[in-house]
């Protein structure tokens, strides 16, 4: 079985399900990329599908499907897609542990790629010895 680069919380999973409900019959998921941006350097990107890119890597769960740009695997890597609702605000929250800092209004985020050396070994040290 292959690493996902992301996870889906049911809760975000439902949230991308409705907004492709309401946006016609050729949406079929969301795209989630990075791009400069914001205060801290990088902002989380959220787009509506309505054609894959063959090099996006895609993430489904629960009936959602979530494609990821390739520039952004690297910085998602690990990292949990949930979705939120509070008294001030409502959306996509993200769980990455590639985060470094966040400006003070939550906006935007600083990230590091992803140390594939340490997935590795963490992958090696989860898998059955022979």
């Amino acid at each position: 079985m292959g690493f996902a680069v992301m996870t889906m919380t049911d809760a975000a999973a439902d949230r991308v399900k409705a907004i492709v409900d309401n946006a016609g019959p050729q949406a079929l998921g969301i795209r989630v990329g990075i791009k400069k941006g914001g205060c801290a350097g990088m902002e989380y990107t959220i787009d509506l599908v309505t054609e894959p890119n063959a090099k996006d890597d895609l993430i489904q769960h629960g009936g959602a499907s979530v494609w990821v740009e390739p520039s952004a695997v690297l910085y998602l890597l690990g990292t949990q897609m949930d979705f939120e609702v509070t008294r001030m605000r409502s959306g996509f929250t993200f769980n990455n542990p590639n985060q470094t800092s966040a400006c003070g209004c939550g906006e935007s985020v600083e990230l590091k790629p992803a140390d594939l050396a340490a997935l590795a070994r963490e992958r090696a040290g989860q898998a059955p010895s022979a």
